[in-house]
């Protein structure tokens, strides 16, 4: 009994498999294009391989995840940064591959991975919490430009380091959430210059919360209680009064206000 004609589909497969196998260099650039994932994973087996053909085919938006696990093992026998950073930015990648690259690449390259098109949620965070990570050994400079250009949650970690060089830099972010202000005006780090850069800032020293929170921190000083006192209704000044953290000086600012208003609001 005659067997079966091989299907013309599978014969063309198989030229393209051998000639990914055998190709030269400058014919790699071509297969790299091929459709067949096949195809892809005969080509990381091809000796004429090298950098820059594995990065033209990172490119490559479709890419099966096992390709891209392979090509992260790729990379692991044949160290390069350029390829690193090309699989992370693939939209691609599997996640546990992304965060175990993401350690090694340089600290702007970060940047540019929160922001990429497609990035998932956990892939920021992770990107995100290795910037931060890095902030204690940062220098100035570099914490200044991230703080212009970096991610509301790492503005916010740059923020609560509370240096006084980095405060407009951050409060000028327009990544900035309030309650990152309103957390560090509430922790132990605000100096009475800091509290000062906040209470005068165009942005922020308008809201009503922040100037609560201002005028309850025991190093603001006397300047802001004049300024914004006059603004507070009657129960935000009671409530003030009432709390354990102003000091006297602080108290009689809020008592004389009250007793200005008399009876009024």
């Amino acid at each position: 009994m005659p067997l079966p004609p091989v299907p013309q589909l599978d014969i063309e497969l198989a030229r393209r498999l051998h000639r990914a196998l055998t190709a030269g260099s400058d014919e790699l650039f071509q297969l790299i294009l091929d459709p067949a994932a096949e195809v892809l994973r005969a080509l990381l087996k091809n000796p004429q391989l090298g950098e820059d053909h594995l990065l033209a085919l990172l490119k490559r938006r479709d890419l099966p995840e096992d390709l891209l696990k392979s090509l992260s093992l790729h990379e692991r026998e044949h160290p390069s940064h350029r390829l690193k950073l090309a699989i992370v930015k693939n939209p691609a990648t599997p996640g546990p591959v992304v965060l175990a690259l993401l350690p090694h690449l340089h600290l702007f390259e970060l940047v540019t991975i929160c922001f990429l098109p497609g990035v998932t949620p956990d892939q920021k965070v992770a990107a995100e919490r290795s910037i931060i990570q890095r902030l204690p050994n940062l220098e100035l400079g570099n914490k200044i430009t991230l703080a212009r250009r970096a991610t509301a949650d790492v503005v916010a970690a740059i923020l609560k380091e509370g240096a006084s060089p980095l405060m407009e830099p951050c409060l000028n972010s327009p990544r900035l959430k309030e309650v990152a202000v309103l957390q560090f005006l509430n922790s132990a780090v605000p100096t009475a210059e800091t509290i000062s850069i906040i209470a005068r800032h165009p942005r922020w020293q308008s809201r009503p919360n922040l100037r609560l929170a201002i005028l309850r921190n025991h190093r603001t000083p006397a300047i802001w209680f004049t300024l914004f006192l006059p603004k507070l209704r009657r129960p935000d000044l009671n409530n003030l009064l009432a709390g354990r953290r102003l000091t006297p000086p602080q108290k009689q600012l809020v008592q004389e206000e009250l007793q200005r208003r008399g009876g009024g609001r």
